[in-house]
This record gives C-alpha cells, structure tokens and sequence, in this order.
C-alpha cells in the first residue's frame, strides 16, 4: 500500500453526521457521496436502485469495487472506506439494494439472494463495470456470495466481512417464522430498541456516540411515509437470510476470497426464539469463521479479535489497511 493510501486510510473522509429525516426513504439522510439512481424492471414492476458511484482519487489502477451493505445497514455505513478505495485507485460503486433504504420498496416482490444479484449485476452492466471485487457486509455477505456463486465469470473477488450466514439456524434447530409473525415484530422496533440489540450483539456491550448515526439512519426508516413498506422488506428480508443459506455452498466458490471478521460479533438470526440449549450455541463467529475458511477453496481469514460486526465501523483505520492490504495480495494478474 503506498504512503498516500496508507495516509487516507488513517484519515478516511466521514460525511458530517446529520439527523435522518422520518421516513421510509431516507429522504434527507445525507450520503457521503452523490446518489445515483438505476431505473429497471423486475417481476413486472417499475423499480430504482440508488447507488453511488465514486472515481478513483489518485491513479486509477483499472478495478472497481463494489460494496454491499447488510439488513440494517445502507450504502452510506460505507462512508469511510469509500475514500480509502478510491484513493488506492479503486473506483467504488456502492448499491442501496431493492427493499432498503433509497432503492424502492416493492409492495409486492419475491425476496431472494439470487434477485439481488441480479439486480446489482445489471447495474454494474449498465455502469461498464466488469469483473469487480465485492465486498459484502453482514446480510450484503450473503448477496456477494450468491452474485459469485451465480455469476463466477463476472466476479473479481469476493470479500466477506463478519458476513451473516456462516452457519444454517433452521438445520442447527431455530424454529421459523412466517412474513406476517416477522412483521409484527419490525412494527415494535424503535431507536431504542436498534440501539439497545447493536451494543450488545454488534459490539460486545459497548457503545460510542458516533455510531448513534446509525442507529438514526435505521430507526428513520420505521417511521412516516413509506415506512410500512420500509417494514415489509425487512420481514421479507428476515426470512430470506433465514430460509436462503449460502453456507452450503461455500466449497463451490470458485473465486479469491477474503473473510474478514471482528470475532466479537454474536449475530445469530432466530436466537430470540431458539430453545435455550440451542441459542448458547450460535453465533460463535470465532468458530465459523475459522470453519467457513476450511471450506471456502483458497481462502484468507483476517481477524479482529477485539471488534465486533461492524469492524468497519468500529475502527476504521485498521480496517481499511488491513482491507487495501488485502486486495493487494489478491492474484489479479491470474484472476479468472
């Protein structure tokens, strides 16, 4: 990594933290970079992806980034290492995904990993993007994951932070639960309550002011106009990262691949309502990260012992090295 890029990882641009407006859009939540909108049509409705698309800082080094965030996430939680890429000569195209946060909300819509590749696949097409890494986080590990098991010749690399998945809850004994029964439960979700469920699953018990941003940006979306439907994706979501595991397919990856995990983390879907005897035993990510490294062919586990899921988030700095460090060691030059 050269010094300039060494120097913007240690001062990665975060946009001024802004208070989201209430609604299920995020209409006034500021991105810390222009949004964009790809205009489609799937399952026989009109829809819009909003994404940003940031040039290369310095030099261009000719590949492109595409950063995927998770289910209670957006594209802007990538705010400081977008800066970090595009100055190591990346361009980065970071996708709201359909049901999340600026993108549409469907009313209707058959929720599934593959449909969001595809999805972000036709956006990169639209865009001239070819053969990127991707760089998926917590729930956008998942959709990464089916984008390179889907399409193995359009993927440059897949890079999966503390990725939701690692393990299959309904195989290890979670009970499921139906779109209407997971509805219900996001109609009593509030700042409070996000706030409370991240410091204690996200990071460890700890908690800093910044990222009640965050915390904001989420809860804005429970409330106002549109928030109804800004509700119905996240049960569609919930079922899709329950009922959709990845995990089995893990030794069919057929392309460099960086796991990258603050082993703090506890995330478990279904914990809440596992019996006792079995919710001890999830989200061991230590574990299934170190698993998950034995059946991905060729992979590479870098680990945060002291971070927790959102290493990104929670240090930036070292993060960002470890990442820009990482896509530098990747064989680009023998890339299928």
């Amino acid at each position: 990594m050269t010094p300039h890029a060494r120097t913007c990882v240690a001062a990665a641009l975060v946009a001024v933290a802004s208070p989201a407006f209430a609604d299920g859009m995020l209409s006034e939540f500021a991105y810390p970079h222009p949004v964009k909108e790809h205009a489609f049509t799937s399952q026989g409705q009109a829809l819009v992806m909003a994404y940003m698309d940031v040039a290369p800082t310095a030099a261009a080094n000719g590949k492109t980034a595409v950063l995927f965030h998770g289910k209670n996430f957006c594209g802007a939680t990538w705010e400081g290492t977008i800066a970090p890429l595009a100055a190591a000569g990346y361009r980065v195209v970071v996708p709201d995904q359909i049901g999340f946060c600026k993108s549409t909300k469907p009313e209707t819509y058959q929720m599934s990993f593959h449909q969001l590749a595809a999805n972000t696949r036709a956006l990169l097409e639209s865009a001239g993007v070819e053969k990127p890494v991707l760089i998926g986080h917590s729930m956008g590990g998942m959709v990464a994951t089916r984008f390179a098991l889907s399409f193995p010749a359009d993927t440059g690399a897949l890079v999966l932070v503390n990725p939701i998945g690692l393990e299959d809850w309904s195989a290890k004994g979670v009970p499921p639960r139906t779109i209407d029964q997971l509805l219900e439960g996001e109609r009593k979700t509030t700042a409070e309550s996000i706030r409370a469920y991240q410091q204690k699953v996200y990071f460890g018990g700890d908690w800093r002011p910044a990222y009640d941003r965050w915390v904001d940006m989420l809860a804005s979306t429970y409330q106002g106009e549109g928030s109804e439907l800004a509700m119905l994706s996240q049960a569609r979501a919930s079922d899709m990262v329950f009922s959709q595991p990845v995990v089995h397919e893990f030794p069919r990856l057929a392309v460099p691949t960086v796991l990258m995990i603050g082993e703090r983390d506890t995330t478990a879907i279904g914990r809440n309502r596992a019996p006792p005897e079995i919710a001890e035993t999830l989200g061991n990510y230590p574990a299934l990260a170190r698993e998950a490294e034995e059946r991905i062919p060729g992979s590479r586990l870098i680990a945060f012992p002291d971070l927790g899921h959102s290493p990104q988030v929670e240090d930036t700095a070292r993060f960002n090295a470890s990442l820009l460090d990482a896509l530098a060691a990747l064989p680009w030059a023998t890339l299928p």
